[in-house]
């Protein structure tokens, strides 16, 4: 049974949510993981735009080197995914228009609603909604509110089981990213134990852990889990722990921005659809230069899941290099009607 074509835009998670876990069917935990598979993918474009816009090309400066861990991480959650889905016979769906991120818009299934992600380059305002994009159901740092992630991959985790004779090995692929963080290798999942491993490692390298904000599997010791992470770039702060209450706020010493090319926020269906802002024919070229690439990285990624492995994923990390390199010459053109402002890449997918 493969996995059905399924709308980016609609809210088929909160829906799953609503279903109670014994009346799960074999569909539901497929279209649960596309569902899943679309999350991870989602957040990587935000991300990587904010990324792009830093001027300093040196990942280990603070905050650069912050948000390019956690991209991998993304990464890493989104190949795990895939696995899932591919070893109980599922069909990893990446190239069909209404399944691909849309931008500005909600997150896809329903998650978090209200939420209105964007591209845009770095600011404190991108950091905080990249922080709610992770944001966990109970934060350490203050009172628990909303329908998350973390809340979604437990509902799978919790499913799963019950259909763990589903489970071949088959369309594994496997790829080495141990140095990006202990957990980070896409591994195969051959057994139920593998799965819920996973769902783990994806739940508290966003969110940690009930006890700490700490991502228990880092690329470096004492790095936060995302939501934390981000919020620290969000409000200028470091997360510290109060010794005499035990509790966590964002009180300690500063974290500055680093300099950036001031991306402005990248209009539904791209630059042709702002006024005055339409591109010369340079900068076109451009925007479609690395729209191809991204186009061209998602073929890839779905024929890594098809048959191909990881020759393709190599492929498609290849496009996701070219895609860097276009993005900042595409962050170097002013706008016309605002030239305080950046063009940034548009994220749109060429059939």
């Amino acid at each position: 049974m493969a996995t059905g074509i399924l709308d980016y835009g609609s809210d088929a998670i909160v829906q799953l949510m609503n279903v109670a876990e014994e009346d799960w069917t074999e569909q539901e935990l497929k279209d649960a993981l596309q569902r899943a598979i679309m999350l991870e993918l989602s957040t990587i474009p935000p991300y990587a735009t904010a990324l792009w816009s830093i001027t300093d090309p040196d990942n280990n400066k603070p905050v650069r080197h912050t948000i390019r861990e956690i991209i991998f991480d993304e990464m890493s959650h989104f190949g795990l995914v895939c696995n899932m889905l591919t070893t109980i016979g599922g069909t990893v769906e990446l190239t069909d228009p209404a399944t691909v991120p849309k931008y500005p818009g909600q997150l896809p299934g329903g998650v978090n609603p209200g939420l209105e992600v964007y591209l845009s380059g770095l600011t404190r305002d991108s950091a905080c909604l990249f922080s709610e994009i992770e944001k966990p159901e109970h934060p350490l740092a203050f009172a628990p509110d909303g329908n998350t992630i973390g809340a979604f991959y437990q509902r799978i985790a919790n499913v799963f089981p019950k259909f763990a004779d589903l489970i071949t090995g088959h369309r594994q692929v496997e790829f080495p990213l141990t140095s990006h963080g202990a957990g980070n290798d896409i591994v195969p999942m051959n057994r139920i134990d593998d799965v819920l491993a996973a769902i783990h490692i994806i739940q508290t390298q966003g969110e940690g852990t009930d006890a700490s904000p700490e991502n228990p599997f880092p690329g470096d010791p004492g790095e936060l889990a995302h939501y934390y992470a981000f919020k620290e770039i969000a409000v200028g702060k470091k997360l510290v722990r109060d010794e005499q209450t035990g509790k966590y706020d964002f009180n300690g010493a500063d974290v500055p921005l680093p300099d950036t090319s001031p991306v402005a926020r990248v209009p539904q269906g791209g630059w042709i659809n702002s006024p005055g802002n339409e591109p010369d024919a340079t900068t076109a070229e451009r925007l479609h230069t690395f729209n191809q690439h991204y186009s061209d990285m998602l073929r890839a990624l779905k024929a890594a899941w098809g048959d191909a492995g990881s020759g393709s994923l190599g492929q498609a990390i290849g496009h996701m290099r070219q895609m860097r390199l276009t993005a900042q010459q595409i962050n170097g053109i002013k706008l016309p009607l605002d030239p305080r402002f950046t063009y940034g890449p548009e994220w749109l997918f060429l059939p």
